[in-house]
């Protein structure tokens, strides 16, 4: 087990890094595609986004390292996201300070990177953002690689290491909550469900996790380690606030993951198992009592790739998540010792010419009732449901685009509509207010440089 001098001192050195690249102004992007000699295409779906190609699994499997051999390439990219949201009905409140109830333009966020090759077997996906809705500047996400390619009986090996601050940030297949669809969606607006199991966000950045995989004969994916929680002194260092800590991660914490991967060239597919065991002290203080979870996930994904023309994508998840309340009950929040939470996700993407997209997810999220837990909601359940239609044009990010490989953007159009929110269709919160009325129109430019 690793010590805690260890991870204190690994927060501390990450806190003077991010502070370091904050400062650093961002030369060129993407820089996995200087680095590789590769165009966009080759590595993301459609040119552009998290959705990864087979040569996009392994580049991430290798530690961002794999490279044309050419020296002086510089491992700093920037990207920022603007963009105008609009709601069915205005909202209660002003979503934001210094923003409206609804129709609002925004600078959603600006980010900096170190994503790249670092040494032979050492390679970085590091994001600093400044957040144009709150103006905080924070480290986001990160993923720090150490890969070794090797062969055992006669088949290849990839053994690496990730330290990281986001489980499933460093997922090779991107299908998890942390990469998932939408890849870009409103601050401003209703994206999905309020409720979210542990894995899907609840300990972003706020944690610091090593975990071991192995990659083996290009097919078998398996992955397990350990995550505990920032000190609150460390998490405001990162920028992060005080704020939003969930509390004290338990020394037994885990995460587990095993895939079955083939890539048919033409197409290619994935089948895989996640899970993440993990207690949350609220308040750190000892002795006192904590939250306990146990996730446990499916997913899937199938790609026809084809000669790159026509490209068509279904990635689909499915997690639930047993909780036991302890602290909780102890602070008078919910009712019930024991709750489940179910997420289910599923989603389909066509590309042209890796140009034009078409996209549809559907989600539903569903819990047991708890009348102090949930007493805002109708029903006091969790439960909501909707799906997210996108159409979006990206066109650079191929061989012979202009700007190639230092620039890269997409256009989009995204609409959010629910059937269920918070427990009902129909005046979910008490006060007239429907599902149908959260529904956000989203306009947005995702600029890469």
């Amino acid at each position: 087990m690793l010590s805690k001098r260890f991870f204190r001192g690994l927060s501390a050195s990450l806190g003077l890094a991010g502070t370091l690249l904050a400062a650093t102004p961002s030369h060129a992007v993407p820089s996995f595609a200087r680095q590789t000699g590769q165009e966009c295409a080759a590595c993301h779906v459609g040119a552009y986004g998290p959705q990864l190609t087979p040569y996009g699994v392994k580049f991430k499997i290798g530690g961002y390292t794999d490279s044309d051999g050419k020296e002086g390439k510089v491992p700093l990219s920037g990207m920022a996201v603007a963009s105008f949201t609009h709601t069915r009905k205005g909202q209660d409140e002003e979503p934001a300070p210094n923003t409206k109830k609804n129709n609002n333009v925004a600078v959603d966020e600006i980010s900096a990177f170190l994503a790249g090759k670092l040494a032979e077997k050492v390679g970085a996906f590091i994001q600093v953002t400044y957040d144009g809705i709150s103006g905080d500047t924070a480290l986001d996400q990160m993923d720090l690689r150490m890969a070794h390619s090797t062969n055992f009986q006669g088949k290849d090996l990839v053994l690496g290491l990730s330290l990281n601050n986001n489980p499933g940030v460093q997922d090779p297949f991107n299908t998890l909550s942390v990469w998932g669809y939408p890849y870009v969606g409103s601050a401003l607006g209703f994206g999905g469900a309020e409720t979210g199991s542990l894995i899907n966000g609840s300990l972003e950045q706020r944690v610091l996790g090593l975990t071991g995989y192995a990659f083996y004969d290009n097919s078998w994916y398996a992955e397990v380690g350990t995550y505990r929680s920032l000190s609150t002194w460390s998490q405001w260092k990162l920028g992060l606030g005080k704020g939003d800590d969930p509390g004290k991660l338990g020394a037994g914490s885990a995460y587990w993951r095993l895939a079955w991967f083939k890539d048919m060239k033409t197409s290619a597919y994935s089948v895989g198992l996640f899970g993440l065991n993990s207690s949350i002290q609220p308040d750190r203080t000892s002795g006192t009592p904590s939250n306990h979870y146990n996730d446990i996930g499916i997913d899937a994904q199938y790609q026809f790739l084809g000669t790159r023309e026509h490209v068509f994508t279904v990635q689909g998840s499915y997690l639930h998540e047993r909780q036991r309340r302890h602290a909780l009950i102890d602070a008078g929040e919910a009712s019930h010792k024991v709750g489940h939470l179910n997420e289910l996700k599923l989603n389909a993407s066509y590309n042209f010419r890796q140009t034009w997209g078409a996209s549809l997810g559907l989600f539903k999220t569903t819990g047991d009732s708890d009348p102090t837990l949930y007493a805002a909601n109708a029903h006091t359940r969790p439960n909501t449901t909707g799906g997210v239609a996108q159409l979006d044009w990206t066109p650079w990010g191929k061989e012979d685009s202009w700007g190639s490989p230092w620039a890269n953007v997409r256009l989009g159009l995204q609409y959010t509509a629910f059937s269920k929110y918070n427990g009902a269709s129909h005046n979910y919160d008490g006060a007239g207010r429907n599902a149908s009325d959260n529904d956000t129109l989203f306009l947005f430019a995702w600029t890469a440089f």
